[in-house]
């Protein structure tokens, strides 16, 4: 077990010590069970579930962490981690520990997973409750048998599992609280270095690499089309020459190739039927979950993660009440319970019919890595389809509800079976094949949407009849020319499989890594995919110099094994520890004495000169990308842009409003800017649309943007009239209102014009709308 030092702050005054202060609980015999959980939303719905002779409360998430402006971590002493209560929180705190001593007993019922037990033992310090002691329940989905069933049940607090969340976050700290001042000093301040997402960034930067230096390489298949006498054509396609693999690489190959089956007969060497079975895919784990909500849905695993959340807290429904929906979001497994075994087989028996019901329920293999400790996402219940949801859900809620319920259903149901005849056709040298396949029943497919089963199906028509021997003949034969294409960049959908098949973090924590590092701008996403950018390679390529052993795909994959066993009770904090700061602190204290060197190294020093002490400006990486620099900092504080180097900057014909001198063009994170060259001061760029304010009839609707780069539109008489719009406005007015006309534009370029006044009776209700109605 591994020894934490608790420090337990209360206000401190600045230039005074921070006093600690232990909560001594002073239980009341008479008084209610007092039953602690993460989130507000499920609180109201678990009391009264649970009765009058329970309160229950919300802790909101963690109460202690790690001081947050030091390490906060003892490394000479064993690693132990030195907590301190949340100030954010503070008002919490003091309402559970005064709660706790109104109550008889205390329960904590915190996520069923390492994050939420070290939640738990964090609330039995603050609540002074014994870790030892029952005190401890977990529910997997939030439904009054589930809930029932885990107060009768409660037990002690699993330390093996709090010692190895412990581990992550001191980790993590290690990692993050070490490596990031490297980064300040080589590239820019605000940079952080992560043990998980500077891996994922890496695979990018890495996949990238392999993208540019891809060539691309020439090659042709052959297809033929064949008739056999009163019966269909059908396509064959070339598969051997000459008893070798077909293999034509231009298109003189493929020329001669074509010459021998042009207009010749084939004859049948061989037909094979044969009867294929493709079985239903497991019900969802967390990354399945995300990868298909990327994929079929749009949605981003942050995104999909919230949705998610909302499902399993639960939703007022009416006649039933506040009732969750899924189960525990956050899980590796593809297990079923029982209980909802015995639900799903009568189900699917009556709804889709007895041909729909394999003999005995499916079950999936477990995965090597997964941890097993939840059910696979499903429903909670069979009695909330997703159409008798509608008017409850969002869209986007129900989207997801939609999805996790048909992957549940069609995971219990019978495969899809084809009937499938392949056969070998032989031309002189040419060896070809024509393969038909049929769908004879749809099986678990038929819980597919109608895109998806047609993306999916295998049903590409009958052969007509074919027997052994006889001849057909060729009546058309092309060749097509390809390219070898390059490995496709990450989407996130494909980025946290690799991720989780390369054992790299945990379900939970794939959604935060990926937000991080777009965040931290090393990687932008362009359309659905992952690109990095200079500070992303940047990081990436000193990372990769100076912390090889450390930051690296079997390193952090093997880290992640060793949290498991101390999950597992098979290995010790101290040793994990220890082990781990042993290879980094080497690494470390190498790249700390090369910084200044590396720093000087890498510096790229150019032609322009500084106008204030002469020297030429060096390049420098800032939050917004490159801009130039005097290197007598902190003496000269002196910066260009970086364009200066293609030239001199573009000059318009505003003048500054402070001091007269006309501005120039800038580009800015938000898009280009005015700039005065003289006093730095700064100005929007307006576009006037030339259409008439339709609220004080005086100005102008000019083109803005937000404080956020957001554009917008409003008069250019602002503040005396405050008339805007987030549409682009069109200079007609609707014949309903009178409300001045808007114009959106899609992805797919398609325009919608639109009156601008949403209480107009034009306008499309939403789906919010309908449900305040």
């Amino acid at each position: 077990m591994a020894i934490t030092r608790t420090i337990t702050v209360t206000r401190k005054k600045r230039g005074r010590k921070a006093k600690e202060v232990v909560f001594k609980r002073k239980p009341n015999p008479k008084g209610k069970t007092l039953v602690v959980v993460e989130s507000p939303a499920k609180a109201k719905t678990i009391e009264r579930i649970l009765g009058p002779d329970y309160k229950v409360m919300a802790s909101k998430g963690h109460l202690r962490d790690l001081p947050q402006r030091t390490l906060g971590v003892d490394i000479d002493h064993d690693f132990q981690p030195e907590y301190v209560d949340s100030s954010e929180r503070e008002d919490v705190i003091k309402s559970l520990q005064k709660e706790a001593n109104r109550s008889k007993t205390v329960l904590l019922a915190t996520d069923p997973d390492r994050e939420g037990e070290a939640i738990s033992w964090h609330l039995s310090k603050l609540l002074d409750v014994n870790p030892e002691d029952n005190c401890r329940i977990a529910f997997h989905e939030i439904t009054p048998p589930a809930i029932k069933e885990a107060i009768k049940h409660p037990g002690p607090i699993d330390m093996n599992w709090v010692n190895a969340q412990q581990a992550r976050r001191v980790l993590d700290r290690l990692v993050g609280y070490k490596l990031s001042p490297w980064l300040w000093k080589l590239v820019y301040r605000g940079l952080s270095a992560g043990r998980v997402q500077s891996v994922a960034t890496r695979l990018i930067c890495e996949r990238e690499e392999e993208i540019k230096a891809f060539k691309p390489e020439e090659y042709w298949t052959v297809e033929g089309l064949y008739k056999k006498e009163d019966s269909e054509k059908f396509p064959a396609k070339l598969v051997q020459v000459d008893g070798k693999d077909a293999a034509l690489h231009n298109k003189e190959e493929t020329d001669a190739v074509l010459a021998d089956i042009d207009g010749k007969e084939a004859e049948v060497v061989s037909v094979t039927k044969s009867r294929k079975q493709r079985k239903a895919k497991p019900p969802y784990t967390t990354s399945t979950m995300q990868q298909d909500a990327v994929n079929k849905l749009n949605f981003g695993s942050k995104k999909t993660m919230m949705l998610a959340q909302n499902l399993y807290e639960g939703m007022e429904i009416p006649g039933h009440g506040h009732v969750g929906l899924i189960t525990y979001m956050r899980t590796d497994s593809t297990r079923i319970s029982d209980e909802m075994i015995a639900q799903v087989r009568p189900y699917i028996e009556t709804v889709y019919g007895e041909e729909y019901l394999p003999p005995k329920p499916n079950v999936f293999a477990k995965s090597k890595k997964a941890q097993d400790a939840h059910e696979a996402i499903r429903p909670t219940s069979l009695q909330f389809p997703p159409e008798a949801l509608t008017s409850v859900l969002s869209r986007d809620q129900l989207r997801l509800y939609t999805m996790i319920w048909q992957r549940f259903i069609a995971s219990q149901m019978a495969p899809q079976i084809s009937q499938s005849t392949t056969a070998t056709l032989q031309c002189g040298r040419c060896t070809l094949k024509a393969v038909g396949s049929h769908v004879t029943f749809d099986g678990f497919t038929i819980m597919q949407p109608a895109k998806e089963k047609k993306k999916d199906d295998e049903d590409t028509g009958f052969l007509p009849p074919l027997k052994k021997g006889e001849m057909v003949k060729n009546v058309k034969v092309d060749g097509e020319q390809h390219f070898t294409a390059p490995p496709p960049r990450y989407t996130e959908a494909s980025l946290i499989k690799t991720l989780e098949e390369k054992g790299i973090g945990r379900p939970s924590t794939y959604a935060p890594i990926l937000d991080t590092i777009q965040r931290r701008k090393y990687v932008v996403k362009e359309g659905k995919q992952f690109v990095p950018t200079e500070v992303g390679f940047k990081v990436t390529d000193l990372l990769k110099k100076y912390f090889e052993e450390v930051i690296n795909v079997g390193f952090t994959a093997n880290l992640e094994n060793w949290l498991d066993k101390i999950a597992e009770g098979h290995a010790t904090y101290k040793k994990v520890m220890t082990d781990f700061y042993k290879v980094f602190d080497k690494e470390l204290e190498a790249a700390n004495l090369s910084a200044d060197k590396e720093k000087k190294e890498s510096q790229e020093v150019t032609d322009i000169k500084c106008e204030k002490c002469g020297a030429n400006m060096i390049v420098k990486m800032g939050r917004y990308g490159k801009y130039l620099a005097c290197p007598n900092y902190p003496e000269c504080h002196n910066i260009k842009p970086y364009s200066l180097l293609n030239g001199p900057e573009e000059t318009s014909d505003v003048k500054c409003d402070k001091c007269g001198t006309l501005m120039v063009y800038r580009d800015g994170p938000y898009g280009r800017y005015l700039k005065c060259p003289n006093c730095g001061a700064n100005k929007a760029i307006i576009i006037d649309t030339g259409i008439a304010c339709p609220k004080c009839h005086e100005g102008h609707i000019v083109q803005k943007r937000s404080h956020r780069g957001r554009i917008f539109y409003g008069c250019n008489r602002y503040p005396d009239c405050d008339f805007a719009l987030w549409n682009e406005p069109v200079d007609k007015f609707c014949p309903e209102c009178g409300s001045i006309m808007v114009k959106k534009t899609y992805k797919n370029g398609k325009e919608l014009v639109f009156c601008s006044n949403p209480e107009c009776p034009t306008r499309a209700k939403s789906r919010k709308s309908k449900k305040s109605e």
